[in-house]
């Protein structure tokens, strides 16, 4: 797929010397959902807001579809309305005193549109996100979800070359915010359309996005597929932004010569130290500070242990929390806790208190530079 947006050392600047942006660079492939996923103030919707022409950017050049939008150094910025991009906001920013057929029509009509051409998009863009019975129905008397689908084909309507959301569901109750991302990416992927959108919720990212930019602090900390980011992180603030994340510190002793190796380390809990084998990135050496990385779900229980083994460690049960298919444990090991999630039909008869040791494979444990 060619590289259809082209985002490129971009920075802006906020009063009091703040970079909310700051020299980022990515790229959105042609037909590709792309999130920009971070904690709140890491300036992903000020990178939305430059791509759509709302912020100016003080360096940096935009490039959508072959067109030059933003040159910082040459003082070119296309207007907004000039860029042929359709926005889909927070707030569904519907007309409340209009029905359904006027308020995805508003666009057109302020443009001029033939009234003929104007019925035959709208009848096309409302049966595109099903709202094609809906159309002489009050916009008010509409649900969330429904009113979000207008806000979709108002943005839809002028055919737009790009699609921008800035975090369009966090409006909408749980279930209905799970059904809207799987209708979201299904009508995405049918039209074809070039996507990116905002959010600060991970789930959100990882079921909707072909690519994940992972944003804080106003730089992108890492860019990815969903699996490959929640597998291979590539420092701790990643890992611990998607998913549930167990962390010791700790120091390299042996590492062999393979690119992506296992490694040997010694690991605090504050109390004691651990041999650990992990995998290791080319990039970390013997005797470097290390942060040892891996998932509550490939932590294995055992109530008792015949021999010290590596990649093990003693703790007790310090809370359990019964979530329907599996059960949230976290163990008290030295002066850390580790979390770990087991399921339901694991007889164990775990009990708070309780002594246990946990042991992971040294597959899924992997090692962070500091």
């Amino acid at each position: 797929m060619d590289n259809f947006v082209e985002i490129r050392n971009l920075s802006k600047f906020f009063p009091g010397g703040i970079r909310a942006v700051d020299k980022i660079s990515f790229v959105i492939k042609k037909g590709e959902f792309l999130s920009l996923l971070g904690p709140s103030g890491c300036g992903k919707t000020t990178t939305l807001r430059c791509l759509a022409g709302l912020e100016r950017p003080d360096e940096g050049e935009i490039i959508v579809d072959g067109e030059v939008y933003n040159l910082s150094s040459k003082g070119i910025m296309i207007p907004p309305e000039k860029r042929n991009i359709g926005m889909v906001f927070q707030s569904y920013a519907v007309w409340p005193h209009m029905k359904v057929f006027d308020n995805i029509a508003y666009g057109l009509r302020m443009r001029r549109i033939d009234k003929k051409l104007i019925r035959q998009k709208v009848n096309e863009v409302t049966e595109i996100v099903g709202l094609k019975e809906l159309a002489d129905r009050p916009v008010t008397k509409l649900s969330g979800g429904q009113q979000q689908r207008v806000a979709l084909a108002r943005a839809l309507v002028y055919n737009p070359k790009l699609l921008l959301f800035d975090e369009p569901l966090s409006n909408l109750d749980a279930k209905l915010r799970d059904r809207m991302r799987l209708e979201l990416k299904k009508l995405q992927r049918e039209i074809g359309i070039t996507s990116a959108y905002v959010t600060h919720d991970q789930t959100e990212a990882m079921t909707m996005s072909d690519v994940i930019t992972i944003m804080n602090k106003g730089r992108i900390e890492q860019i990815g597929n969903a699996e490959t980011i929640y597998k291979e992180p590539r420092n701790k603030f990643v890992a611990d932004f998607i998913g549930i994340a167990n962390f010791l510190d700790g120091e390299i002793i042996e590492k062999s010569d393979e690119e992506r190796g296992y490694a040997i380390c010694h690991v605090s809990d504050g109390e004691k130290l651990y041999e650990v084998k992990a995998i290791a990135p080319a990039d970390i050496r013997e005797r470097d500070r290390i942060t040892l990385f891996f998932r509550p779900e490939h932590t294995l229980i055992i109530n008792s242990l015949e021999r010290d083994e590596t990649n093990t460690f003693n703790g007790k049960i310090s809370n359990l929390v019964y979530l329907g298919n599996m059960i949230d444990c976290r163990i008290k090991v030295g002066t850390k806790e580790i979390r770990t999630q087991i399921s339901n039909d694991e007889k164990l008869n775990l009990k708070e208190d309780d002594k246990v040791f946990i042991k992971v494979d040294p597959k899924d444990c992997l090692c962070l530079k500091m």
